[in-house]
C-alpha cells in the first residue's frame, strides 16, 4: 500500500496493523507516522500514543521508540488534518534560496519548520557575509510580506537542527519557552583526546575578548587575541556570564578522539566550543578554539594521538535534537542527521550513530 492510501484509509475509523520496512528500521516512531501518515498533527499523535492506543508488537510505546524491521504498529482510527500547503515563494524572490531552503526541511507544519542546516552556510549575516539563513527566509514570504523569522541561532560552521516560526506570534511563544530553559537541546561532537571523566558538568563563567591580564602592550609586537573568542572568566568580571554544559563521552578512539553527547543549559556565545577547549578536548576542525599545541605536547609527535588525514578539518559539531512544547500543543522533538564530514568521521572510526546517548539522563538545571 502507497503512502496515499495509507493516509486516506488512517481516516476509515477502522484500527490497522502497519509492518515496518527496511528502508525504516531504526527510524523513530514520530518520524515514521510523519513518513507513512504526513496528515497526522503532532498533538494527536501524541495523545494516541501517551494514551497507548498506538502499540509496538503489541506493546506500549512511546514517541522516541525507535522501530525495527518487521516490527506491527498497531495504528488506531486517526483524526488528520489537510496538509499544510508548502510555504509559498514570494513573487520576484530568490528560487534556488526558496528551493534551498525547502531541501533543508526536517519537519513542518502551518505555524514552524525545522530545518537542517549545513555546514559552512551563516544563520544571519555579517561582515562579509552575502548568503545567510535570514536572508533567504525572504524568498519564502506571504503576500502580506509577512516571513518566517528565526527562533534562534548556530555558529557558521556548526550544522543541524535549526528553528523557524512562520509567523511573528508563534515567533514570540517559542521565544518565551527558550527563554524559561523549555526547550532541551543535545549537540553531538568529536574532540581531540578522551575527557576525564567520561561524564561530566562543566560550569564556567565566558567573557568576550581578552581580559585585562592578556592585553599586548603598545610596545610588543605580535597578534593580540581574537576579540570576538570567548574566553574562561573570573566570577564578577565585568561581562563574565555563566554558563554550563552537561557532556557524555558516547564512544572514543583512545587516546586519539572521542564522540561526545553535549546538552547545554545557557546558550552562550560559542559556549560547546570553548567548554570543549577548556577541559582540554577542543572539537576537531574549529579554528576558533582549536588545540594551540605547545612544541612538547605529545599530540604533535605520538602517531597514536594523531587525526588521521582522512579526517575533514571542518568543525565536528551538531545540533543533533531539538525538543520542546509545540505553542499549538504536544511536543516538537526532532533529530538531524550527521553532516557528510561527520558522517565520514563516524564511518572511519566505526562509531554507530544509532547508539544509546547517556546525556538524554542528564538533568536539566538552572544556573
Amino acid at each position: 500500500m502507497n503512502r496515499e492510501a495509507e493516509a486516506l484509509e488512517a481516516q476509515s475509523g477502522s484500527v490497522r496493523t502497519l509492518v515496518v520496512s527496511e528502508d525504516e528500521d531504526g527510524m523513530r516512531l514520530d518520524r515514521w507516522f510523519k513518513r507513512r501518515i504526513p496528515d497526522l498533527s503532532l498533538g494527536h499523535l501524541n495523545k494516541i500514543v501517551r494514551t497507548g492506543q498506538v502499540r509496538v508488537d503489541g506493546g506500549r510505546a512511546q514517541i522516541s521508540t525507535r522501530l525495527v524491521s518487521g516490527q506491527s504498529v498497531r495504528v488506531p482510527p486517526l483524526r488528520l488534518e489537510q496538509s499544510p500547503a508548502p510555504t509559498r515563494v514570494a513573487p520576484g524572490s530568490n528560487l534556488a534560496d526558496a528551493r534551498a531552503l525547502r531541501d533543508m526541511v526536517l519537519f513542518e507544519d502551518k505555524w514552524l519548520m525545522v530545518l537542517n542546516k549545513p555546514h559552512g552556510l551563516a544563520v544571519q549575516g555579517g561582515s562579509g557575509t552575502t548568503r545567510h539563513i535570514d536572508g533567504m527566509l525572504n524568498a519564502l514570504a506571504d503576500e502580506k510580506g509577512e516571513r518566517p523569522r528565526l527562533v534562534h541561532r548556530l555558529d557558521r560552521d556548526t550544522s543541524g537542527v535549526l528553528l523557524i516560526a512562520k509567523t511573528r506570534k508563534i515567533a514570540a511563544d517559542l521565544g518565551e519557552i527558550f527563554r524559561s530553559r523549555q526547550a532541551q537541546k543535545i549537540y553531538w561532537a568529536v574532540v581531540l583526546g578522551v575527557p576525564k571523566p567520561a561524564q561530566g558538568r562543566i560550569s564556567l563563567f565566558l567573557a568576550k575578548g581578552p581580559g585585562m591580564e592578556e592585553e599586548r602592550p603598545a610596545n610588543r609586537s605580535g597578534p593580540r587575541r581574537d576579540p570576538e573568542k570567548m574566553r574562561v572568566a573570573r566570577h564578577g568580571e565585568e561581562d563574565a556570564r555563566h554558563s554550563i554544559t552537561f557532556y557524555a563521552v558516547v564512544d572514543k578512539v583512545a587516546p586519539r578522539l572521542a564522540w561526545l553527547s553535549m546538552k547545554p543549559i545557557t546558550g552562550r556565545t560559542h559556549q560547546l566550543r570553548a567548554h570543549a577547549e577548556a577541559i582540554g578536548c577542543p572539537i576537531i576542525g574549529d579554528p576558533k578554539y582549536g588545540p594551540q599545541l605547545a612544541e612538547n605536547d605529545p599530540r604533535r609527535t605520538d602517531p597514536t594521538r594523531a587525526i588521521p588525514v582522512e579526517v575533514e578539518r571542518k568543525l565536528h559539531l551538531l545540533a543533533r535534537r531539538l525538543t520542546l512544547p509545540h505553542p499549538k500543543g504536544g511536543v516538537l522533538d526532532v533529530t538531524a542527521p550527521l553532516p557528510p564530514h561527520m558522517r565520514a568521521t563516524f564511518d572511519l572510526f566505526g562509531f554507530d550513530a544509532k547508539r544509546y546517548d547517556p546525556i538524554e539522563d542528564a538533568p536539566q538545571d538552572r544556573d
